[in-house]
């Protein structure tokens, strides 16, 4: 069966964007760590395709979109042909289509969809964020595997992806020297907890 791997950049104090939804402070540790960005390729290697929230979408196509067509000597290419190349799923209430390459819109239910989708074959998924739609695929207990990417940087307010209790279990963890480090976390199944 296919799992759902969410990857999110994080603040130390729990957030995944600002109140505006603002990223800014990705920036904030200096320039991307290359082993960072080898883990990154790597669990996009792992996958074939990217699930994704209307509100995210336009954005990071359009980013990667650009890198692809308009930055050939960026260090950033290997990552934004995978991104491009990738198939998406845009998971929508209100849109029947969106432009981008490879992109399809999905107007059903979110878990019911996903739940369809592991267990078609091929390789991983895997969710960038945003917040609304990570927060969806946790609350609905769809996530597989977390990797959450710590920036040493607290922004006081923003947005949160964890809305209620969520136990989970430390598989491995890596530091990096721009300050940054991977955490990869596994859900703890219900079962598993101690009796109230």
């Amino acid at each position: 069966m296919r799992k759902l791997i969410l990857q999110v950049q994080l603040t130390l104090d729990g957030f995944v964007a600002g109140p505006e939804g603002q990223l800014d402070w990705m920036w904030l540790s200096g320039d991307i760590d290359p082993a960072g960005m080898e883990k990154v390729i790597a669990l996009a290697d792992s996958c074939d395709t990217i699930l994704m929230g209307r509100k995210m979408t336009p954005g990071f196509v359009k980013y990667w979109e650009s890198v692809v067509d308009n930055q050939p000597g960026s260090g950033e290419q290997p990552l934004a042909q995978r991104m491009v190349n990738m198939q998406k799923i845009v998971f929508s209430k209100t849109l029947d289509t969106m432009p981008g390459r490879n992109l399809r819109v999905e107007n059903g239910d979110l878990g019911t969809v996903v739940q369809s989708l592991k267990q078609q074959p091929g390789k991983d998924m895997i969710a960038y964020g945003g917040a609304t739609f990570a927060s969806a695929l946790i609350s609905l207990g769809l996530v597989d595997a977390y990797y959450i990417f710590l920036n040493p940087v607290a922004i006081g307010q923003g947005l949160p992806i964890f809305k209620e209790t969520t136990p989970l279990q430390l598989e491995n963890h890596t530091a990096y020297k721009n300050g940054k480090m991977v955490l990869e976390y596994l859900p703890v199944r219900k079962e598993l907890l101690p009796a109230k």
